[in-house]
């Protein structure tokens, strides 16, 4: 019974993790299309430049909620290195996002506000959250159970006795050399 607990345990807070990663992400997938739009068609900037910045302003705003409500029982490494690491991988949700809209836009010809729309905020964005909710599992806002990250370095810090992945290896004895004679 205690193995059935532990696995419906392990997928309730996935769940509840999905659950709150949608939230955050819907209203950030508001102000990202609601932005695009707006400096798209409003503005008349272009369909790269406008999708660049409202993916900017809506990854600021979910980077606050997923940190402060979604992950906020993870373990909290540093500020600036969960940052700067969101915003990288952020980069490659938005480069997934532009490559669609570029190609739509450029390669398909279609440049009307429906094409712009589906390519952008439909096909682009929906990749790219696939792409961040893989990503910032696994990067950026770690699981409880593992030892706090070197921002410096990386490389997760030793704690106690133990060491970064485990136990430490045996010392293997080391022998004298002996001159051996001709």
């Amino acid at each position: 019974m205690r193995p059935v607990m532990r696995l419906w345990g392990r997928f309730e807070a996935a769940l509840a993790e999905l659950a709150k990663f949608g939230t955050v992400g819907a209203a950030a997938a508001v102000v990202d299309i609601l932005g695009s739009n707006l400096l798209r068609f409003g503005l008349d900037l272009g369909p790269l430049t406008s999708k660049t910045i409202s993916v900017a302003v809506a990854a600021s705003l979910a980077f606050l909620g997923n940190r402060f409500w979604t992950w906020r029982h993870r373990a909290r490494t540093n500020l600036a290195r969960e940052y700067a690491l969101y915003f990288a991988l952020n980069a490659v949700g938005l480069l997934i996002a532009l490559l669609v809209v570029g190609f739509t836009f450029y390669v398909l010809r279609l440049q009307g506000p429906l094409a712009y729309n589906i390519s952008a905020n439909v096909v682009g964005l929906g990749l790219g959250t696939l792409f961040r909710f893989w990503s910032y599992q696994k990067w950026v806002f770690l699981p409880p159970e593992l030892p706090p990250v070197d921002p410096a370095t990386g490389l997760p810090h030793p704690t106690g006795a133990q060491g970064p992945v485990g136990p430490p290896a045996p010392a293997v004895p080391q022998v004298p050399q002996v001159p051996q004679e001709k």
